[in-house]
């Protein structure tokens, strides 16, 4: 770590987040010593966490005051983690009916935030200043697993409009002070692309941060026109926001010459999990609880697929509990070599929408249709969007080493995939939209799981 860094670690964040009346120091130096706990130790600690948690809310959050009473729920009667199944899943469309009645009453300096609407309508909620400090300290204490402090350069690679249309002259500074570099990820066209290598080549980050989608692409075209990004020192890719995908994280390495640190949570969930340098995906237990479920809601064992329900420990402003997240995933059953004794999420699959629905009902990933298109010479970019069980369009960007010949191939595979009677369209197109949110998803299927 040089000076400049120990600087920015040291004094002068620390001494941001005081003025902000935020707790991050404290409590990433706290959770860099509970991540060694075991894990007895820690699912002890959640438990005296979720009990505080749940009785703090029943005195102060009207939604909670209501809920726990139409059930007879008694917080401080509460023996294991377990008993959380007592309470009820958490929708959007809950909280988007109650938003008001679940902010804590003697809750202050609320920021009002939304998600970026990617798979529907955007979510509205709010985050007070404990969740704020948590979330910061999680993502700060996984980049030091990686060898990466605040103050060290970092590039980031975002599409947010929440985050670009903050950029006001304060939070600038800040970021120039922190090294923390944007480059706006919604126009990824071939001369935006080119300059952004310019930027990461002048810049030298450590850290490179962003959409997994985003930073493949930037690895694509460098690859493609020769540009040397493997000398720059950058010691990860952190990515987040998007699946990750085998292909994409072998692109990231091979160009940019250091490993990919994935990451999962959002906006409205929080930082759920991060990648260790052994390659686990180690959820924030601090913090976090982590359900699987089934389609009717009931917990899953682990090991099983199902929807990821979150519970965020420090959201008592304005309460996640058992929140459908709309992802599907796994929690793994064994503990890391790294040594820490947070629980593992063994996959992320993606979003309930990520998946397709073949014609007589068998749920298919959308990797099964992925891997038929993403070797195919000349195609360049691609999304599939599933409208029904009987129509599947997808788009496709190509170059002139691309041939129509390959059209019988790819209907001919989807249709053995998804039902031999649907109808497959087919459209070239001169550029495939993101998500409104910036983030890029291959698939979208409209057809919901039974």
């Amino acid at each position: 770590m040089n000076l400049y860094t120990q600087l920015i670690s040291n004094v002068i964040f620390p001494l941001h987040e005081k003025l902000k009346k935020h707790s991050t120091v404290k409590v990433k130096k706290d959770m860099e010593l509970s991540q060694w706990m075991a894990v007895d130790a820690l699912e002890e600690m959640q438990l005296k966490e979720l009990k505080y948690f749940l009785q703090d809310i029943k005195i102060h959050v009207p939604y909670y005051q209501q809920l726990f009473d139409k059930l007879g729920f008694e917080p401080q009667n509460i023996e294991s983690l377990q008993d959380l199944e007592q309470l009820p899943l958490t929708t959007k469309t809950v909280i988007r009916e109650n938003t008001d009645a679940l902010k804590a009453d003697d809750a202050v300096g609320l920021s009002r935030f939304n998600t970026g609407g990617s798979s529907g309508e955007p979510l509205i909620f709010y985050i007070g200043k404990k969740r704020v400090s948590h979330d910061v300290a999680a993502k700060w204490r996984a980049t030091r697993w990686w060898g990466v402090d605040i103050g060290d350069p970092e590039i980031v690679v975002w599409g947010s409009p929440i985050e670009l249309g903050a950029q006001d002259k304060l939070r600038m500074v800040r970021d120039k002070l922190l090294r923390t570099y944007l480059l706006p990820a919604f126009e990824m066209s071939t001369e935006k692309v080119a300059g952004f290598i310019d930027e990461i080549q002048r810049i030298k980050p450590k850290m490179l941060f962003g959409y997994p989608s985003a930073l493949a692409h930037i690895a694509r075209q460098a690859e493609k026109t020769g540009e040397k990004l493997d000398n720059l020192g950058i010691k990860v890719a952190f990515v987040t926001s998007e699946k990750l995908y085998d292909h994409q994280r072998q692109m990231i390495e091979r160009v940019f010459v250091c490993p990919v640190a994935n990451g999962y949570g959002g906006r409205d969930a929080g930082f759920i999990a991060h990648e260790c340098p052994e390659g686990n995906m180690h959820i924030t237990a601090e913090d976090i609880i982590v359900e699987i479920v089934d389609s009717k809601g009931l917990v899953l064992p682990k090991g099983e697929s199902g929807e990821i329900v979150v519970t965020h420990l420090a959201t008592r402003d304005f309460p996640f509990i058992r929140y459908r997240t709309g992802d599907v995933g796994v929690l793994g059953t064994e503990n890391c070599a790294c040594g820490r004794g947070l629980p593992i999420l063994k996959e992320i699959q993606g979003r309930t929408s990520d998946f397709i629905i073949a014609q007589d009902g068998t749920v298919l990933h959308g990797l099964a249709l992925i891997y038929v298109l993403r070797d195919i010479e000349g195609l360049e970019e691609f999304k599939i969007i599933q409208h029904t069980k009987d129509k599947t369009e997808i788009k496709l960007l190509t170059n002139n080493q691309y041939s129509k010949e390959n059209e019988k191939v790819i209907i001919d595979s989807f249709k053995n995939r998804l039902g031999q009677t649907v109808e497959i369209d087919i459209q070239y197109v001169p550029k495939i939209e993101k998500e409104k949110s910036g983030k890029f998803r291959y698939v979208v299927s409209h057809v919901k799981t039974d």
